[in-house]
């Protein structure tokens, strides 16, 4: 025969109040919270580190565009030079243009580029660092009441 509770879970009794609590208990609670908060800061710190490695590939991509782009504008230079040296000015009018924008382009990437990088580095959780530090000193600071 089973029993109508046997399984069930009983609701955690609620913490005593401070001053109610025995050393014990106000010790477990002290271990608790700081198990909680480790977990949350490692947590967060984690979060932080994705999102600035994240922007750090995107930077990186835009280097690496801009370097591809910089080699087109490269090829359409030569291929400038060499249309040059066939003196058909109209082509190599139009091919010099089409370099001029390459090389403005892969400019432009590579302004973009530099600016995610350097939002990205270094790649520490500095938040989530600054939010332990203050933790911390608010844990000494209760300590030394």
């Amino acid at each position: 025969m089973t029993h109508p509770t046997a399984g069930a879970s009983r609701a955690p009794a609620p913490p005593p109040a401070p001053e109610d609590a025995s050393t014990g208990q106000l010790v477990g609670q002290l271990t608790e919270q700081i198990s909680r908060l480790v977990r949350d800061e490692a947590r967060l710190a984690q979060a932080e580190v994705t999102q600035k490695a994240k922007r750090l590939g995107v930077g990186a991509g835009l280097f690496g565009g801009a370097g591809l782009v910089g080699f087109f504008g490269l090829a359409a230079l030569v291929t400038t030079a060499i249309l040059l040296l066939d003196i058909v000015l109209p082509a190599w009018a139009a091919a010099l243009v089409v370099a001029v924008v390459l090389f403005a382009v892969a400019g432009v990437l590579a302004l973009i580029g530099k600016k995610d990088v350097q939002q990205a580095t270094p790649p520490v959780p500095t938040e989530a660092i600054a939010s332990t530090k203050a933790d911390i000193a608010t844990v000494k600071e209760s300590a030394r009441r």
